[in-house]
């Protein structure tokens, strides 16, 4: 892989220094559940770590903030005390602002088309700069579904979600559009989210697909609305620490490797988004499908902040639209 060859030098040039020994044991975070298809391709990807490295190298996964929040794997990636995770490009992009280009609303048309944008060139060349500036590495994307709302109340327009309180995932692309719709926000982790929807500490919230359905959000709600808003990019990260550490050999092996089962993910959400939405809307609850034009200025107004913060976001736009 081009991204992977070329990070094989760049990393030497940010560390302060480089490890001496090699952990044969590599401790992998996450903040998914063990069902979710971000925790399988982890335990995928260190079955054939182990197998290809005859034995030489494991992995041990840390499924559901066993390891802490995303803010605290990131901190612990940078210093080198946790050696990988499969970490939401949301959090990354909160130490490297131009990763939010990605959450730019619609970008994507749909669940295969935003798998094209993530398996872009221009894509990946926007993971080269993580060494320098988050001090961990970036082998590839996945990704989880496009997001949707779920709503306690009944929600025919946009308006309908102004002061409502909505969870979101704690980052700024995200935070900036409800913020322009008039809701609420209300940065929450994921094991919180099932109890505070049903007590009523939520009105709503943003989630895709996925766990919507496996984590039965919606059997505290009322509506949910299809809306597609926007993707959400998943990324493989190593510590830079960790990297510049290994042989140019187990590097090549660890980074190709985990590309591979990062981009797995794509696939695993192209193939059964729809499976999941039908059995949503199958649930008697009331569904309602919107496009872009349901969020009304609020785009409008995402986009002007946006465009000053991510350089990469024209780029972005440019290959959403090749790749149609």
């Amino acid at each position: 892989m081009k991204h992977i060859a070329k990070l094989m030098g760049s990393v030497a040039l940010v560390a302060a220094s480089t490890l001496t020994a090699q952990a044969d044991e590599f401790r992998l975070g996450l903040i998914t559940p063990p069902p979710h298809i971000w925790t399988k391709a982890a335990g995928a990807f260190g079955d054939e770590l182990t197998e290809k490295s005859g034995g030489a190298h494991s992995v041990s996964v840390f499924p559901s903030r066993q390891l802490g929040n995303e803010a605290e794997m990131l901190q612990q990636l940078q210093t080198g005390a946790l050696d990988m995770a499969f970490m939401t490009v949301a959090e990354v992009s909160n130490r490297y602002v131009d990763l939010g280009a990605f959450y730019a609303p619609y970008l994507a048309d749909d669940i295969a088309h935003a798998g094209r944008i993530l398996r872009s060139d221009k894509a990946t060349s926007m993971l080269e700069p993580l060494p320098a500036e988050v001090g961990v590495v970036g082998v590839g994307y996945g990704m989880a579904g496009l997001r949707q709302i779920v709503s306690r109340g009944d929600i025919s327009s946009a308006e309908d979600l102004a002061g409502l309180k909505l969870r979101i995932t704690p980052f700024t692309p995200i935070l900036d559009f409800y913020n322009a719709i008039g809701a609420a926000p209300t940065p929450m982790p994921l094991p919180s989210v099932y109890d505070a929807l049903a007590n009523g500490q939520v009105d709503a919230i943003d989630m895709d697909a996925e766990l919507i359905w496996v984590l039965k959000y919606y059997d505290h709600a009322d509506t949910i609305v299809q809306s597609d808003h926007m993707m959400f990019p998943m990324v493989g990260l190593v510590s830079a620490k960790v990297w510049a550490g290994l042989s140019e050999e187990d590097r090549a092996m660890i980074g190709e490797l985990m590309a591979k089962h990062v981009d797995s993910t794509i696939d695993s959400y192209v193939e059964k988004e729809a499976g999941w939405l039908a059995q949503i809307e199958g649930t008697g609850k009331t569904y309602t499908k919107v496009d872009a034009t349901f969020f009304g200025g609020a785009i409008d107004e995402w986009n002007a902040i946006w465009s000053e913060k991510a350089p990469s976001l024209d780029g972005l736009r440019a290959v959403a639209a090749e790749t149609k």
